[in-house]
């Protein structure tokens, strides 16, 4: 009377679990896309586009001029050379005083500036009257202007009426004035002692910032075990401050590798290039020799420098972190 069902007996339970099965597909097509996961890289975009703009693709014209002979005079006309420029380099014995005095220059400022800042640091933790003002003092010198402080010091090593000749006579040093940036042995220590006077309260900053989050409980507990000062620091302070000491090594390496106001405005490279750095030698290839080719070698060489340097700082932070997740 109402026909007949051809579907069969089991048609319901095929139809059933089609249904059950499609229910999941469509609730998967109908679930919102997660669009949290594309915040982080949001975030990052507009910094990798300014590197990829400002610094990329300056970096890529840079090596590409450092292949070939460029003068400033003619830059539209250029000359590939291939390797030439770096073979010229390695082989050029004033590029190795250059490399010298530049691994001199930023070794003794890395370590004085550390070194004077850990002291002043540990000098200003402690509790004492006016410690207010002599941390606002310390950052004075950081504060100043470079060019301030190079034209400053400039006049303080003049020989005729300056500070420092005067206190080499006085201490038997120098019977006359003593030349400080005209002599090829006092000109590189002359520049080192203006920069560290002006970046190691920079270093002073920030280690006394690590020393904030040093635990008192665990210097107390040390006091009270009978531990000297000296073992405090070894077990207690510099464990906790190793992490910041550590990447202002690193910051103060990379700016030393870098810095070029100070010298090139008090002795421009001289005398006898004992204070020629990278940068200096740079800037003296291009815009007093006129050879862009050379200069821009020299500063894909000091790239590389300051890449190896990073890495080498990278790897021995993540050997320490290893080294401390075993403990």
């Amino acid at each position: 009377m109402f026909g007949s069902d051809r579907r069969g007996p089991n048609s319901g339970y095929r139809i059933m679990m089609s249904r059950t099965v499609s229910q999941p597909r469509a609730a998967a097509r109908r679930a919102p896309i997660d669009h949290g996961r594309w915040v982080p890289a949001l975030f990052v975009a507009p910094v990798a586009l300014y590197l990829l703009v400002f610094q990329g693709y300056p970096l890529v014209q840079e090596f590409l001029l450092s292949v070939t002979s460029t003068s400033l005079l003619s830059p539209g006309q250029q000359t590939y050379v291939g390797l030439d420029n770096y073979r010229e380099l390695v082989f050029d014995p004033e590029f190795h005083q250059v490399l010298r005095v530049t691994a001199v220059y930023t070794l003794v400022c890395v370590v004085a500036s550390i070194g004077l800042g850990l002291l002043a640091a540990l000098l200003l933790d402690g509790t004492f009257r006016g410690r207010g003002i002599a941390r606002a003092l310390v950052t004075i010198p950081w504060a100043a202007p470079p060019v301030a402080a190079a034209l400053i010091f400039v006049w303080m090593f003049n020989a005729q009426y300056g500070l420092f000749s005067h206190l080499a006579q006085f201490l038997g040093f120098a019977e006359g004035g003593v030349n400080w940036l005209d002599e090829p042995s006092f000109a590189l220590p002359a520049i080192l002692i203006t920069t560290i006077w002006q970046i190691f309260p920079f270093s002073s900053v920030v280690i006394l910032a690590a020393l904030q989050g040093v635990p008192s409980e665990l210097r107390e507990a040390a006091v009270i075990d009978g531990a000297d000062r000296l073992s405090i620091f070894r077990a207690v302070t510099w464990p906790t401050i190793r992490p910041s000491v550590a990447l202002l090594t690193l910051l103060i390496t990379v700016w030393s590798l870098r810095r070029f106001d100070v010298i090139w405005l008090m002795t421009q490279g001289g005398p006898l290039g004992e204070t020629n750095t990278l940068v200096i030698d740079l800037y003296r290839r291009a815009f007093v020799y006129l050879d862009l080719g050379r200069a821009a070698a020299v500063g894909i060489i000091g790239l590389v420098v300051a890449i190896l340097v990073t890495l080498v700082y990278f790897w021995l932070s993540t050997r320490a972190e290893k080294a401390a997740g075993k403990r």
